[in-house]
């Protein structure tokens, strides 16, 4: 019997050892989380009421839990690397289904899509109308390598004051030959509709009326039509446009590109002092971007960086939650499969609820990292392993004496 029950021991120890061991090898290893060995006495009672002088018969491991306290979150300044602080677990999918992992070490394929090393693709609510996400469904995040398609100018808005002691020119209006046949000049960039840049320059003439100044717009060298007025009343404010925009017709540019039509908003014309001044000058269009680089919000939000200064939303990080993390199935590459036992997956973004917030340009690191318990663990499970052999060899000797007895 003694042999059956220090067996037994021997058994536990090593596995002890095994689970050990391996929480020791993952030290290293992005999103580990460590597990524990769980054992239960074994008793067993040959009849009604005899437990009172019943020997136990040994150990059994009853259990291989996972501990999934937080590992500390290391910085690394790479765009797709993502933390998860506080609860929850990046969604992934393959060919055989969705799993879900604390790992948070992403890079992106030839085709843009975002994976682990795995070759999981990493799951996000799509992006809809509205600066909102449908989180009703789950989709592979990519990072569209396409190029941002170009946005023709359509509004310029000029802020600047002209000078109310501004004498009418001599000379009729000529710009490109003649300087002196108009007053000020504010030159500004302009895009076409395939995203080509264009010289635009705005002259403008004083009035022989008073309070009252002509405004013209050439494009590209060529003039895009009458010249229009502006009416400053006695205080200096703008009059007339009433609402300040000074609508040109629309002139061709690049073969290819749709004509270019401007609208020039003066809303913030002035006419004070002595002196023009322009404090801003701004338009609304912008060239073709290529994707230069991505923002991951604390929500998740995914928004990519394109060259010509836009911004893009492709999805919200897509966190899942279960109500019994224990019951997870645990699979290889620190990925876990949900069970009967876990629970369906609560699917959230990131800072909703009880959800943690990501962080990017940080990886989660292994909760084992800290090798001290680990080598306390491994110290008692050797211990155990000696006592339990001891007891074999101690057994072994008594057996034998007996032997050597009736002999």
């Amino acid at each position: 019997m003694p042999f059956n029950i220090a067996l037994s021991g021997l058994n536990a120890a090593s596995k002890d050892l095994e689970v050990t061991a391996n929480n020791i090898a993952n030290t290293a290893t992005t999103g580990f989380k460590g597990s524990r060995t769980q054992f239960a006495e074994l008793f067993n009672a040959a009849g009604p009421n005899l437990s009172s002088s019943q020997t136990g018969s040994g150990v059994r491991l009853t259990n291989v839990a996972q501990q999934f306290t937080t590992g500390s979150v290391e910085t690394t300044n790479n765009s797709l690397d993502f933390a998860i602080s506080g609860d929850g677990f990046f969604t992934v999918r393959d060919g055989k289904g969705f799993s879900y992992t604390r790992a948070g070490a992403f890079q992106k394929d030839q085709n843009g899509y975002v994976m682990n090393a795995s070759g999981q693709r990493l799951q996000v609510f799509p992006s809809v109308a509205g600066g909102t996400f449908d989180t009703s469904t789950l989709t592979d995040l990519q990072l569209f390598t396409a190029q941002n398609a170009a946005k023709a100018t359509g509004t310029v808005q000029m802020s600047l004051n002209l000078p109310s002691d501004a004498t009418p020119p001599a000379t009729p209006f000529n710009p490109l030959t003649d300087p002196s046949s108009y007053n000020q000049a504010t030159p500004f960039t302009a895009y076409d509709s395939l995203g080509a840049t264009h010289s635009g320059v705005v002259y403008f003439a004083k009035d022989p009326a008073a309070n009252v100044w002509n405004a013209s717009l050439y494009i590209d060298g060529g003039s895009t039509g009458a010249s229009q007025q502006l009416t400053f009343n006695s205080s200096g404010a703008l009059v007339t446009p009433a609402n300040g925009m000074l609508n040109f017709p629309a002139v061709s540019v690049s073969p290819g590109a749709d004509p270019m039509q401007l609208n020039l908003d003066m809303s913030k014309a002035t006419q004070f002092g002595n002196a023009y001044a322009a404090s801003a000058i701004n338009q609304n269009g912008y060239p073709t971007g290529i994707l230069s680089s991505i923002d991951v919000s604390r929500e998740g939000v995914v928004q990519a960086k394109y060259s010509n200064g836009q911004t893009s939303a492709l999805g919200q990080l897509a966190l899942a939650q279960f109500s019994n993390e224990q019951g997870l199935r645990q699979l290889d590459n620190t990925n876990w499969a949900a069970s009967y036992d876990s629970g369906t997956p609560v699917m959230g973004a990131a800072g909703g609820g009880t959800f943690g917030s990501v962080q990017a340009g940080a990886l989660e690191a292994s909760n084992t990292a800290d090798l001290t318990a680990q080598l306390v663990n491994m110290i008692k499970a050797q211990r155990n392993y000696q006592a339990n052999a001891q007891v074999i060899s101690t057994d072994n000797q008594l057996t034998q004496t007996i032997i050597n007895i009736r002999s």
